[in-house]
């Protein structure tokens, strides 16, 4: 695929995802990579029909990265704290590589901290 046949690649896959449900039958048609897909499970699990926003996609050869944010709310276990109903919103960076048009790697960097903080787990900054 072109370059900018990955990054509408990448698009479609967040329209497929944003705000909905995401089984394995949606992923899979997107996805070979299954620490994309067993990460995906554990976030949808902790913040069900959350979205992924993309604010720039860029891409170069087969790789595609996205800065963007994580909106969602706190409906399920998330690292040891229960369920508190809290929104949550984060920046997110992600490279995906893409091969036989399907993603076959990611890097990912997530602002953890934040997260934290609003759901209780940190306090927030004075």
């Amino acid at each position: 695929m072109s370059t900018e046949e990955n990054k509408q690649f990448i698009q479609r896959y967040f329209d497929a995802i944003n705000g909905k449900p995401k089984p394995p039958a949606v992923l899979d048609l997107y996805m070979a990579d299954n620490d994309l897909k067993a990460h995906i499970q554990t976030a949808e699990e902790a913040f069900p029909l959350y979205r992924l926003d993309a604010e720039e996609i860029l891409a170069e050869g087969d790789l595609v990265s996205v800065r963007g944010w994580v909106r969602g709310v706190h409906r399920g276990p998330f690292m040891g704290v229960p369920p508190t109903g809290k929104p949550v919103e984060f920046s997110i960076f992600i490279t995906y590589r893409i091969a036989a048009g399907k993603i076959v790697e990611h890097w990912m960097l997530t602002d953890n901290i934040t997260v934290m903080q609003q759901i209780g787990m940190m306090p927030n900054p004075a």
